[in-house]
C-alpha cells in the first residue's frame, strides 16, 4: 500500500514538473556585436541562442555589399572586374533604383565618388574645389547603371562606383529579421546602428519603444537625450541625420548627406529624419531622400505616400528645434 502510495506521488510530482516546464515562459536573447563599422543589438523570445546564425548572415551580408570589405561583391564591381552580383546585392540594386526615380534622384547609390571627394565614404578624399566637383558630376546618376538579367552590373563609365551604405544597412536588418521569422519567433527587435525592425511584443509583453535622439551635434555619439519616444510594432524605421557624421573646414560645417543633383553637401533646416515604412531597407533609403530634399520638398514627399510615415526635426528662424510628422506617425507617439 504504502508502494503504491510513492508511486502515486511520483507520478504527481513528475506531471506537475512537466506542467511547469511547458508553462514556463520561453525566454528573451540578447545578442550585440560589431558589424559594418557599427554596433547591432539584436532581442528575440526564443529557447536558445542564435548568435552564431546571426552573425553567419551578417558575415554573407558584408562579403556582398560592404564597400569597406576588400573582397566584397560591391568593391569588385566598383573595381569594374567581370563578375555576377548574388541574390543579396540584386535586391538592394533593384530596390535602389526603384526609390531613385520615385525620388527624382535625391536617392542615388551612385553618389560614391563625391561620398569619397567630400571625405565621407570608404576612400580617402581631400577638400574638393568646384572644378573637381564638377568632373565627379558626370559619373554620378543612378540612369548610368543597369543591371542584366543575368546579374552583370552595366556601367556607363568604369569609373562610375556605386555605395549602397544609405540603404544596405537597413536591409541587412530586414535579412536579419527574416531569419527570425524563419525559426518562427514572432517577438524580436533587430537593430543595427539604429536602423530597426520590430516584431510582436517586448519582454514586458508591450509594444517596442524606439526612440529618437534630439540633433544635438555629437560627432562621438555620446548624446543620448531624447526628442520623443514610439511605441511600434510591425515596422521597420529608420533616422538620417546630419548631427554625428561632419566636420569643420574653415569655420564651415560639412555634414555626410551629399546631394546627387548638385555635388555639394545638402545645406537647409532639416536636421533629422525618421521614417517608418514596411521594411527597413525603404525606410533607410526614404530617411536618406528626405534629408537631400529638404524639409518642404520632403513634407511633400512623404505627404503624398501612404505607405510611409515620417517624423522631421528642423530648425526655424531662430534656430529653435522644430518638428513635423505625418498624420499616420501620430498613433506611434508615446503621450
Amino acid at each position: 500500500m504504502k508502494r503504491n502510495l510513492v508511486w502515486v506521488l511520483v507520478l504527481i510530482l513528475g506531471t506537475v514538473w512537466i506542467l511547469a516546464r511547458h508553462n514556463r515562459p520561453i525566454p528573451y536573447q540578447k545578442d550585440s556585436g560589431l558589424i559594418f563599422g557599427t554596433v547591432y543589438n539584436i532581442t528575440y523570445q526564443h529557447a536558445t541562442n542564435l548568435k552564431k546564425e546571426i552573425e553567419t548572415e551578417l558575415r554573407r551580408f558584408d562579403g556582398s555589399l560592404s564597400p569597406f570589405n576588400d573582397t566584397a561583391l560591391i568593391t569588385r564591381i566598383n573595381r569594374d572586374e567581370d563578375v555576377l552580383a548574388d541574390t543579396l546585392f540584386r535586391t538592394v540594386f533593384q530596390r535602389s533604383m526603384e526609390i531613385s526615380h520615385e525620388t527624382r534622384g535625391a536617392f542615388d547609390i551612385t553618389v560614391a565618388p563625391l561620398v569619397n571627394a567630400w571625405g565621407f565614404g570608404f576612400k580617402q578624399g581631400t577638400f574638393p574645389d568646384s572644378a573637381h566637383i564638377d568632373s565627379l558630376r558626370k559619373l554620378v546618376g543612378y540612369e548610368k547603371v543597369s543591371l542584366t538579367p543575368e546579374g552583370k552590373i552595366v556601367k556607363e563609365s568604369p569609373h562610375i562606383m556605386l555605395d549602397c551604405s544609405a540603404v544596405a544597412k537597413g536591409y541587412a536588418v530586414d535579412v536579419i529579421a527574416g531569419l527570425l521569422h524563419r525559426k518562427g519567433i514572432g517577438n524580436f527587435m533587430v537593430d543595427i546602428g539604429g536602423e530597426v525592425v520590430v516584431s510582436g511584443r517586448n519582454p514586458q509583453d508591450t509594444l517596442w519603444r524606439i526612440g529618437i535622439n534630439k540633433p544635438v551635434d555629437d560627432s562621438l555619439s555620446v548624446n543620448q537625450e531624447l526628442q520623443t519616444v514610439l511605441n511600434v510594432s510591425g515596422v521597420g524605421i529608420a533616422t538620417s541625420g546630419n548631427y554625428r557624421n561632419y566636420y569643420y573646414h574653415e569655420g564651415k560645417k560639412y555634414a555626410h548627406t551629399i546631394d546627387p543633383l548638385t555635388g555639394y553637401p545638402a545645406l537647409h533646416n532639416l536636421l533629422s529624419a525618421t521614417v517608418i515604412a514596411r521594411d527597413c531597407m525603404s525606410a533607410d533609403a526614404y530617411a536618406t531622400a528626405c534629408m537631400v530634399m529638404g524639409l518642404e520638398k520632403a513634407t511633400r514627399f512623404v505627404e503624398s505616400r501612404p505607405d510611409i510615415d515620417a517624423y522631421f526635426i528642423y530648425a526655424d528662424s531662430t534656430g529653435h528645434y522644430k518638428t513635423y510628422m505625418t498624420r499616420g506617425m501620430e498613433r506611434f507617439l508615446n503621450e
